[in-house]
Formats: structure tokens, sequence, C-alpha cells
């Protein structure tokens, strides 16, 4: 049973609503019963959800000295089984027009994380594994060690997936209260939940550490830093006494949706053994983003900007890639007021000029042409747990400039500086933070471009060929899921 607050395409803030659905479907096709669940935000993309019916009509969820009425829905979302918890609440805790960004967040998912349960008790559900994603679901092991566990869900074993370390539902006690763990002496205690900073708060993800039968991060490389690191935001000390059930799990890419052979998305499919035809979709970038028609590489950004993604490296490599001769797309949006507003402003500035276009939106479906038709893509992230976009990237045939941190550096090989061998070299890996080594990476990119044409596709098929999809993880994850199964 997987419990979060995303499923691609239906409700998707980020990478994590890939994982769930991508992860879900390699464990079904090893053999696994997976089901799905999720809250039913207003915002569901229901065009992608079929056979919607309703599983569980009269669900009452204890919240603070009463209970909640519930109905629950069920639908598959790309084949997969997936339910849907609506609250008849007068706080709308899913009403809200998007997935997070409210701030009573903590509130509406430690609801959520409750209702879970109460629906797995009552509809007697009884997985043999719970996997939760982020602190959004982080209760759901505490829940089930100090109340389910005894009135009937005995038998559940919990992984606990943190898929970023610097959002953790820091809160105080009323979580405790709602929920119905009415005991503050006990879970303000540093072994249990109480903030490792702030010890007037309780931390979400930190109770998920400590309750969970294994907790896992998305990569190995993260895994090392969020231990050894300022990157584990201060659950390092946790991380570090919890060390014996923690490790890194690398994220793949599901390759039924991101697969240039047969995605629906391009005008022009093409594989390894076709790449010429990749080109076509590159003219029909330009075409749909107005650029110049020119024998220039098309640079590429798609994502979430924000701190974590380096966003004055980003401003930087556009400036660059203009004067060194390349063409820049930026497909991503901010939630960040001043970061979408010096973007917004930048858009405008550039308006004019043919060689570059931010399209300032999240759109999946756009982004599927933006890889096809691009020739690199830039990550200078600050930290990156793992990254998805590098990862699509690479079977795209889009030769991904990153930088070394995270999963980033898990999954990308410098093409002249990698221990690696040749065939097994993808990228271009840069260091440090500043404008200089990003600028090194971009031009060894662009002059290989330029200069070594056939060396540069050489690179783009190692991409293309290099297997990140998620048949290895899948089975990462059923080796814990089996090791806990007998704890």
């Amino acid at each position: 049973m997987m419990i979060a607050s995303e499923c691609a395409p239906v409700a998707q803030a980020g990478g994590l609503g890939e994982v769930v659905s991508g992860l879900s479907r390699e464990l079904e096709l090893r053999g696994n019963a997976v089901e799905i669940v999720l809250p039913k935000y207003d915002c569901l993309r229901y065009d992608r959800i079929h056979g919607w019916t309703v599983a569980y009509e009269d669900l009452w969820v204890p919240w603070f000295s009463g209970a909640v009425h519930c109905t629950v829905f069920f639908g598959f979302v790309e084949g997969r089984k997936c339910f849907f918890i609506e609250p008849h609440s007068a706080d709308r805790f899913f009403d809200r027009g998007h997935v997070y960004g409210s701030g009573d967040d903590v509130s509406r998912f430690a609801f959520f994380s409750k209702a879970a349960l109460e629906f797995m008790l009552k509809s007697g559900k009884r997985p043999e594994i719970i996997h939760c994603h982020d602190w959004q679901t982080a209760l759901v092991p505490v829940l089930l060690y100090e109340i389910y566990q005894h009135i009937g869900m005995g038998g559940q074993r919990v992984c606990f997936t943190v898929h970023n370390f610097s959002h953790q539902g820091v809160t105080d006690d009323a979580v405790l209260w709602a929920t119905g763990l009415c005991n503050p002496g006990r879970y303000f205690d540093y072994e249990r939940l109480r903030d490792n900073a702030n010890s007037a708060a309780l931390n979400v993800m930190k109770g998920g550490i400590v309750y969970s039968n294994f907790v896992t991060t998305v990569s190995p490389g993260h895994a090392w830093e969020v231990c050894t690191s300022d990157q584990g935001c201060g659950l390092g000390h946790t991380l570090h006494v919890h060390g014996n059930k923690f490790g890194g799990v690398l994220n793949g890419v599901d390759y039924d949706t991101w697969n240039p052979e047969i995605d629906p998305w391009i005008p022009q499919r093409y594989g390894s053994d076709s790449i010429d035809a990749k080109y076509v979709n590159k003219r029909a970038l330009r075409e749909c983003f107005m650029l110049r028609d020119d024998y220039k590489p098309i640079v590429a950004c798609v994502g979430r900007l924000d701190g974590q993604k380096g966003v004055h490296l980003i401003h930087h490599a556009i400036f660059y890639a203009l004067a060194h001769g390349a063409q820049f797309v930026l497909l991503g949006s901010s939630p960040d007021p001043e970061i979408s507003g010096h973007f917004w402003h930048l858009k405008h500035h550039l308006n004019d000029n043919p060689d570059v276009h931010l399209e300032l939106r999240f759109s999946p479906d756009l982004a599927h042409l933006v890889y096809a038709g691009s020739d690199m893509l830039v990550m200078p992230s600050m930290f990156e747990p793992c990254g998805l976009a590098q990862l699509i990237a690479l079977r795209y045939g889009t030769v991904p400039i990153v930088r070394a941190v995270g999963g980033l550096t898990d999954t990308v090989a410098d093409r002249d500086h990698s221990c690696d061998p040749p065939e097994r070299r993808t990228g271009y890996v840069f260091d440090h933070v500043d404008h200089h080594a990003l600028e090194s990476a971009l031009a060894r990119a662009v002059g290989l471009w330029n200069g070594y044409p056939q060396d540069f596709r050489a690179l783009m098929l190692n991409g293309m060929r290099s297997d990140r999809s998620w048949a290895r993880p899948g089975q990462d994850y059923l080796n814990i899921y089996e090791k806990i199964k007998h704890k």
C-alpha cells in the first residue's frame, strides 16, 4: 500500500508523483499487488482517472474530540489502483485548488495520514508493507505503532522514503490532540518527535524516521550527504541513531511514460537506432516557441524554479548560451514570488530575442517536446536528492550538464573526467556553485557539439542506452520489504 500526497499524472507538484507511479508499476510487473491512497484534491486531473466509483461511503475518521465523515473513491490511474479520500469537513482540507501551499498543510496531511489508516482498518485491508513518502505521510508509522497495531493492524510493516529533507513538517502539539496521540510528554521526547533544533516543536518527518521499519532516501549519494553534512537539515543525528535501517535507493524513470520510442506527446518518435529523427522534434520545438531555425544547439532547463535548483546559475546559463552560439529554452514555474517575478522580468527583457524562450509554467505534456527537441539539459542544483530531469534527458538523447551533488553524481558520468569507461560516460559534471564552474561545463558541451558532432552523437547514444528504469530500484525495494516483513 503506497500512501502519498502525489501520484503522476493526476496529482503532481514535482518528482514525488513520478516516483509513486513508476515504482508502483514496477512492483506490479514483478507480481505484487499494489494500491495507492491519495487525498481527493479538487484539482485532480480527472481526465486521467478511469473507472471512477465510490469504494467506501461511510468512513468516520476520529479527529480531535469528534470525527470527520469521509467518502473514499476508487479509480485506475495509468493502470494503477488508486483510492482517493474526500473529507466532508468545514476545513475543506483538499479543496484549495493546489496540492501544497496552505498555512495549515501539517494539519491537512496529518488528517490524511489518520484517514488512510482508518480506511485500511475499517475496510479490512491488511497489506504486508505500507510505503509512505515524505513528511506529508510521516505520521502513518507513528499512528500505526502507537494506536492501530493495538486495534487490529499488528502485522503491517512500514518503509518510509524521504524525497526532500528541506521540508519536515515542524509543528506544535495540536497535531497530537487532533490525531489521538494525546500524550504530549511521550512525544516531546528527543527519541521520538521533538525537533532537534526547536525544543518547543514537534518534527513530523523525524517521527517517520524513528517509527518506520526502514527509511530510504532517493539516491546513495544523497544518503551519504544527509548523514555527513548540513543537507540533513537538522536530522543528521537522528539518521545516525537509526543508521542500521537507513539507506539510499536511486529513483528510476517510468519508461512507459518517458520513452521517445513510444511517446505520444512528441511529433516524431525515435530511438538509439533512429536518432536522426530526434531533429524533427528540434524543429517542432523551435516552431512551438518561435525560435530561429539555425544551426545551433538548444540548451534546456526543465523544472521547478527555486533556491534548490540554483536559479542564479540558471539565469547565468541563459546569457552564457546566447553569447556562445546556442539557444535556450526554459520550462518551469516558481512558488516563490520573488523568483517568479525575476524570471517574468527576464522573459519580457528577452522577448524579442529569436534564440531564447522562457515558458514560465508547469506543463508535463509540453516537457516531452522540450526533452525530445533539445540537445542539452542544464541542472545546476544547490542540492538534488535524486533528480528526475537528468534521467529523462538521458533517455531522450539530451546531454545533461549537472552539478556534482546527490543523485546527479550517481547518474551522470562526466565525458572528460570520469573514471568510467568511455561507453558509460553520459554528460558533463561541475563541482562549484560559481559562474566559472558552470561556464566550464557549458563550454565543453557546446564546444563538442560544434567541433566534434560525431563524438557528441556518441555521448547522446551512451545516455540513451543506459538503463535508468525502475528495474533495479524495484528489486532494491523488494529486498527491503522482504527484510522488514520478518522483523
